[in-house]
């Protein structure tokens, strides 16, 4: 394979994300409050002049694999089931895919929550669409990298990460309802605070099953519900008044993930309002709350986020924060005032350390660009 990059005529930057607000709503049809920020994979595409041989090389890890495209089948090794993937269902629609190589590097802390995967996926997607010019809309590469997730990884994930990766402008969230794919750009006027990561680095496996336990309750909710009110197609068109009736009927488990999952939803479109209005305090508390239900309700914390949002609640300068992504480790996002963004990050990791014995990582991220052609 040809590591020089000086011959690659191609270069896809696709970024990761963050969500402000809207945590496993996507995949119950809900709002999501996502935007991609100014950490990114750089995707180096060229042509090889072979019909059908295709290589490609990770310089993070220092691997590379080849594969020909008259016999794409999914990989032992998962990371390259997510490109693996990707390929499939581009195949699925054109047949104009040749050779190509391509070199990619990523800044993403992986396991953080911040979707690697999703960059990974729709970089390739993009690339490929301008380098072989598929003409498939961005709506689409959206698509086929949420059906390479399903199909080739395991996880059964929403459309919120794609969504965020492609489609995000810089300077704005994007409020999307994952049920019409209807959006909205909302700019994000934070000033004098700032987005602060704290990555617990632990990380996480969604693909474990843990994910898809928890669509399946809710999607069993869901039909249960359906058996009284018929027009009721996800946990999206449940009121809080309709799924309490049901308290006696489900299992408490059930009761729980279905719960939070419908007071998630009025915390969204809440927290749209707050911004336009350029009221934080009720952001903030509603992302307290948020972690408050994704720890007690949803169950998919872990004790290191549940530590550093409670430490957070110390701080005046911190007006919210919560565990952010699938779960199960990764990163909590902090709004912090930015003349205290050192002075907290510097205690919290202080204290994680002397709690945990694991160094915290922290980094700012900034609502950025989505996919695109450098």
């Amino acid at each position: 394979m040809d590591l020089n990059e000086q011959h690659y005529n191609l270069t896809i930057n696709s970024p990761g994300r963050i969500n402000l607000i809207g945590e496993h709503t996507d995949y119950n049809n809900g709002f999501v409050l996502p935007t991609a920020i100014d950490k990114k994979i750089q995707f180096k595409f060229k042509k090889n002049g072979t019909p059908t041989t295709c290589n490609v090389y990770s310089k993070n890890f220092d691997t590379s694999f080849t594969f020909d495209l008259k016999n794409v089948k999914p990989s032992e090794q998962q990371w390259e089931n997510y490109i693996l993937g990707v390929i499939f269902e581009i195949q699925q629609l054109s047949n104009k895919l040749e050779g190509f190589d391509c070199i990619f590097t990523s800044d993403i802390p992986v396991g953080s929550g911040i979707s690697s995967s999703a960059a990974l996926e729709c970089g390739i997607a993009y690339g490929l669409n301008e380098l072989f010019d598929l003409k498939l809309s961005k709506i689409t590469l959206v698509e086929i990298g949420q059906r390479a997730e399903h199909n080739y990884v395991g996880t059964k994930c929403g459309i919120m990460d794609q969504f965020a990766s492609v489609m995000s402008k810089a300077g704005n969230v994007i409020l999307l309802d994952c049920q019409s794919l209807n959006y909205e750009y909302v700019p994000i006027h934070i000033e004098p605070y700032k987005i602060l990561l704290l990555n617990t680095n632990v990380s996480h496996n969604l693909a474990d099953g843990e994910y898809n336990k928890r669509r399946s309750l809710c999607e069993q909710g869901v039909s249960i519900i359906q058996k009284k009110y018929p027009t009721i197609k996800s946990l999206r068109d449940v009121s809080s008044e309709i799924l309490a009736t049901f308290k006696e009927i489900f299992t408490e488990d059930m009761y729980n993930k279905c719960t939070y999952v419908v007071e998630e939803k009025t915390r969204v479109l809440d927290s749209v309002e707050a911004l336009k209005n350029n009221n934080l305090a009720i952001l903030g508390a509603n992302m307290y709350a948020t972690h408050n239900g994704l720890s007690n309700l949803y169950e998919v914390s872990c004790q290191e986020l549940d530590f550093l949002v409670e430490f957070s609640k110390k701080y005046d300068s911190v007006i919210g924060a919560r565990m952010m992504g699938g779960g199960f480790g990764g990163c909590t996002i902090n709004i912090v005032h930015k003349d205290e963004v050192a002075v907290f990050t510097e205690a919290a990791s202080e204290a994680y350390f002397n709690k945990f014995n694991i160094k915290l990582t922290a980094f700012e991220a900034n609502p950025s660009e989505g996919t695109s052609v450098e």
